[in-house]
């Protein structure tokens, strides 16, 4: 799947393949074994320290902790690559079901780097988007309503 396309934008649509298909282990099978995730890069509430996800055990829980128990579409506006990188401008729904007909959503608008070794395999997932950017808070919404642009 994917193999005419640049290495590291062939990882980045995998990852969002596998993401879109909740495959935990086609998704980290992508990454090299000291491979790091910044989503997003710095201090926030997924990686209080702002180190990363370095390593197989974080990304594992990476994967745990912030994909499996949220539905996400990936919706890769552009796509530019360069040497062994990619960078992707990318709006991500994520939507937690609360039930009752009520869900939590999120969407974020951002740029994400994907960067590869000679073997294809992801070295560095970085993401560039701002916590505190009102267009990337999220809000509970009816059911019917997931999906839509939130103002």
């Amino acid at each position: 799947m994917f193999e005419n396309e640049h290495p590291a934008r062939r990882a980045a649509l995998l990852s969002r393949e596998y993401v879109h298909s909740k495959n935990r282990e086609g998704w980290l099978g992508l990454y090299a074994e000291d491979a790091i995730i910044e989503d997003p890069i710095g201090v926030s509430m997924i990686d209080p320290e702002g180190k990363g996800h370095k390593g197989p055990a974080a990304r594992e829980a990476f994967w745990d902790n912030f994909i499996a128990p949220t539905n996400i579409t990936i919706d890769i506006k552009d796509s530019y690559a360069a040497g062994n990188e990619v960078a992707n401008h990318v709006v991500l729904t994520m939507l937690i079901e609360l039930g009752e007909g009520k869900a939590l959503q999120q969407k974020v608008h951002g740029v994400f780097t994907y960067e590869v070794d000679s073997q294809g395999k992801l070295l560095a997932l970085r993401g560039y988007w701002e916590t505190d950017d009102p267009r990337n808070q999220m809000v509970e919404v009816s059911r019917d309503d997931a999906g839509k642009e939130v103002s």
